[in-house]
Formats: structure tokens, C-alpha cells, sequence
């Protein structure tokens, strides 16, 4: 597995890590339903072990993944090899005390946030904090405001380094702007290229880690779904992807389908293996429920990085 450096922050990771989001199981954040359907704890640690396994040492996670199951997991899997991994997580969305989806970005809120997780982890620290996705101008500013609490956590020794989770990539823009923390995380995939015409080369600049999150766009760039595809309740897809939205991406996987099979390589594979051809990535974080799925994915990380002519070749088949 080869290795990257996470921008400034100098920590040596993965080039391809786990999203930790989907082992998590069912969740709910007010009245939405935030998880990819049920999951056997089991298969779950299988999975982690069999990353481990091959070389990847980055997991992200979030306090809301499985409403703390996720991060729970990942302390029976590494709390006692803690220094040879590197994890990752979130904080700053809730369900209020109406049943209703809220964030809070308030330094002493995360803070409070923090001390959760690394109990949950098992953990005296967290290599990497993310503020979850901020919205809106008055969002993304509480968030810069947090900068001194957060900087306080990692004198205490109790964070290493920490960033946002951006939802625009115009966010990651401002928040370089700001010089607000080390790293961005940002959805990018064959799919979804916003991210390359400016957040990515500013990024390279300044030095920020870029950690690409929904890389195979909800599982369709695996090309096993059709224009049948339904999801049950339990799965957020059944609402966050419109009718419309999935017949489009169908379409594009198979038309990207004849490129991975003239490669030899499975279209997951392609999809990260896109994603870590540009040179302001720092780790690419498919999930994944077992193990066989993460050690497909694990091999993006060790395969002959994809040519010039290839991607070109990807992005016009899939415009």
C-alpha cells in the first residue's frame, strides 16, 4: 500500500483509508435517517481486520455513525494497537431536544463532543477532528470561531490536527482563505468533479490534506446497481437520491463499465484509482461491509497509478 502525507499536518497515511460511515448501522439525526441498512458487528470487524491487513491505516468515522456505534467499533479493533493506525472523526450534528436535526459548531460544544469520542474509542486522543459539514454563512462562521478551542485540545494533546468536512467545495475556498485548520473533506468522485477546477489546486498551494469522501458515489460507480434499484428505509439513499439522480448515474457506470473491463480492473477500483491520479489527494475513504469489499478496494492503492490518457478517457465517457 503506498502512503501519502495529509497536507500539513505531516501524519504518514494510506492512500486508501475506510470510511467507517456504513458499519455504523441504522441511525436516525432527527426525523432523517442517516445509515446504509443493518450490518453484522462480525462481518464489520472482519472488515477492519482485513484492512489492517493490508496496509491501510486510515479510518474515518463520526459521532453520529450509528449514533457512536462506529466509533465503538473501531476501539474493539485497534484499542490495542492505537498507535498504528490513524482515525479520524466528527462532531457537530444532534437531534434536539424537538426530535430535530441541528449542528453546533460552538467551541465549547465540540469540546464537550470530544470527550465523548475518545471515550467511545477508547482513546486519550484523536488524530484528526472534522467539523461535520457546516451550512450556510452563519454555520461555516461559528465554525472558524471554534479555531481557539479546538487549538486548545491540541496543546492538551487530545487532537493532533483537525479540519472541516465541507458540503460546497466554494466552503473549502473560504476555509483556506481563513487558514482554519489543516485538512478538507469534500465529496468527490468520477461524478461529482466539482472540486477540481479551483478547491483542489488552491488546496495543493496551501498545503491542506484533501480526504475525497462518497468516492464511489453511494456505491453506484461499482456499476452493480440499474435503473430498478430501490433502498429500504433504514438506507439514507432511499431519500437522498432522487429518481433522477439515480437513473443518471446508472447510465454513466455503464458507460464507464467497458473502460474498467479493457483495464482489468473492477469499477470500484477505477473510481478510486481516479480519484488518487490527482496529486492534491491525500487518502481517498471508500466504506465498505465486509471483507471482501475492502481488500477490492485496498488493491487501488497498490495498482499502476491510471494514465493521463485514461482519465481524459473517464471524464468524457462520464459527462
Amino acid at each position: 500500500m503506498r502512503t501519502r502525507t495529509l497536507g500539513k499536518t505531516g501524519i504518514k497515511i494510506s492512500e486508501v483509508g475506510f470510511g467507517c460511515w456504513a458499519i455504523g448501522g441504522p441511525a436516525r439525526l432527527g426525523e432523517f435517517q442517516i445509515g446504509w441498512g443493518k450490518v453484522d458487528d462480525t462481518e464489520s470487524l472482519r472488515a477492519l481486520e482485513a484492512a489492517f491487513d493490508c496496509g491501510i491505516n486510515f479510518y474515518d468515522t463520526a459521532d453520529v455513525y450509528g449514533a457512536g456505534h462506529s466509533e465503538q467499533l473501531l476501539a474493539r479493533a485497534f484499542s490495542r494497537r492505537r498507535t498504528q493506525v490513524v482515525i479520524a472523526s466528527k462532531g457537530g450534528n444532534l437531534t434536539d431536544r424537538e426530535g430535530k436535526w441541528q449542528k453546533n459548531f460552538i467551541g465549547e460544544y465540540l469540546t464537550g463532543r470530544v470527550e465523548d469520542s475518545l471515550q467511545r474509542l477508547k482513546t486519550d486522543y484523536i488524530d484528526l477532528y472534522q467539523l461535520h459539514t457546516p451550512r450556510g454563512e452563519e454555520q461555516l462562521e461559528q465554525a472558524f470561531s471554534s479555531a481557539e478551542a479546538l487549538d486548545r485540545l491540541v496543546e492538551q494533546g487530545k487532537l493532533r490536527a483537525y479540519g472541516i468536512s465541507i458540503a460546497p467545495p466554494e466552503d473549502g475556498l473560504r476555509q483556506i482563505e481563513r487558514g482554519f485548520g489543516a485538512t478538507i473533506q469534500v465529496v468527490y468522485n468520477i461524478l461529482q468533479r466539482e472540486p477540481e477546477k479551483e478547491l483542489l489546486p488552491m488546496a495543493q498551494k496551501a498545503n491542506y490534506g484533501i480526504i475525497p469522501r462518497v468516492p464511489l458515489a453511494y456505491g453506484f460507480l461499482t456499476g452493480k446497481f440499474t435503473r430498478e434499484s430501490r433502498f429500504g428505509p433504514d438506507d439514507h439513499r432511499s431519500y437522498s437520491v432522487s429518481p433522477e439522480q439515480l437513473a443518471g448515474w446508472v447510465d454513466s457506470a455503464d458507460r464507464l463499465k467497458p473502460i474498467s473491463a479493457e483495464l482489468g480492473i473492477s469499477m470500484a477500483q477505477l473510481a478510486l484509482q481516479y480519484i488518487l491520479a490527482h496529486e492534491a489527494v491525500s487518502v481517498v475513504i471508500p466504506g465498505g461491509k465486509n471483507e471482501k469489499q475492502i481488500r477490492q478496494n485496498a488493491a487501488s492503492g497498490e495498482a499502476p497509478p491510471l494514465s493521463a490518457e485514461v482519465i481524459e478517457k473517464i471524464r468524457q465517457t462520464a459527462a
